[in-house]
């Protein structure tokens, strides 16, 4: 009988996205469910080894998180239970516990738990693996949550190369042959490049005459529409989470911050210039396996701080950077692929 294998990843799509080398290896061993918040559920579905998805808004991992409900959690655990999983994976960032979900985990009958954890699980975890001890803590994020996966006896397949990856992706709907991919908005504001610095790479890319498309989700059309301006394409709030996977598929090359697109990046191959705000390690969050230029001051003050609003007035450690170097960093990138 196919062991049923429940993967937790309840994050945002960048983060359910550098899971899949995890989910993949798990799928060699059994049908994987996975469990992931809102912000990710686009991106679960677009994982291979992927058989179904299960969304729900966790209150200790979502940023903006409703208040503890117990009619809700009780839903989830009669959820689980009726699933009859045999074994679960818990894959949680470096400074997320995995025990919550594990103890309601343990109340849904799941028999058998991997995660990592620095604080002692007792009962609640069969593996625990201890950041580092049994985990380095300079991993990169996919083979941070792939060590999970090993711990509980999943490899991936013998073709598997362990790289970030996607199912089949429809057409680009840009039309120009050769263009850049530009995302100037960022699940957290201290890791966006500023809309100015963005509108100024447009017009300099544009002046070096590549074609540049503006990218963003539907609330930022107002964005997408002042850094496009008059050179760019805008495709604000115009393409669904597969269609952007296939607008930055085609592109030359991709330019955003730290956050999910830089990951869709790496999981279709084409290289990223990254405005990197060092509010979280680089190590372990810039583009995974993919030709890629890490810009911004890695030193600053603001650095491993975890801040979602920049702490430092002008936010220098990215609006210090040129648009004319952001430019430079695109042309170096042109025809080199994964």
């Amino acid at each position: 009988m196919t062991r049923q294998v429940l993967v937790v990843r309840l994050d945002s799509e960048g983060d359910v996205l550098m899971s899949g080398p995890a989910v993949r290896a798990a799928a060699q061993g059994g049908r994987v469910t996975l469990l992931c918040g809102p912000r990710g559920t686009q991106a679960a579905r677009m994982l291979p080894g992927v058989s179904d998805v299960l969304t729900w808004s966790c209150p200790w991992i979502d940023p903006t998180p409703s208040d503890v409900d117990r009619r809700d959690i009780e839903s989830l655990r009669k959820t689980l239970q009726r699933r009859k999983f045999d074994l679960a994976l818990i894959l949680t960032s470096y400074h997320q516990s995995p025990l919550p979900m594990a103890l309601l985990l343990r109340m849904a009958g799941v028999p058998w738990i991997a995660a990592i954890s620095e604080d002692y699980p007792g009962s609640l975890l069969d593996v625990r693996l201890r950041p580092g001890i049994e985990v380095d803590e300079d991993l990169p994020e996919p083979e941070r949550a792939l060590t999970v996966a090993r711990a509980a006896g999943f490899t991936l397949g013998p073709t598997d190369d362990g790289r970030l990856a996607v199912r089949t992706l429809p057409r680009s709907p840009v039309r120009q042959r050769r263009y850049v991919v530009l995302h100037p908005g960022a699940s957290v504001p201290a890791r966006a490049w500023s809309p100015e610095r963005c509108a100024e790479t447009v017009v300099e890319l544009s002046r070096r005459g590549l074609h540049v498309v503006v990218t963003g989700a539907p609330d930022e059309r107002a964005l997408t529409a002042r850094v496009a301006g008059e050179c760019g394409i805008d495709l604000g709030g115009r393409t669904n989470f597969p269609q952007l996977a296939a607008t930055i598929a085609a592109a030359d090359a991709l330019v955003v911050g730290n956050t999910g697109p830089a990951h869709l990046a790496a999981a279709v191959g084409t290289p990223v210039v990254s405005l990197f705000s060092p509010v979280v390690p680089a190590r372990r969050w810039a583009p995974y396996r993919v030709p890629y230029v890490l810009l911004g001051d890695q030193d600053s003050p603001c650095r491993d701080t975890r801040a979602r609003i920049c702490p430092i007035a002008g936010h220098p450690c990215l609006n210090d950077v040129t648009a004319a170097e952001v430019a430079d960093a695109v042309e170096a990138m042109q025809g080199v692929r994964a």
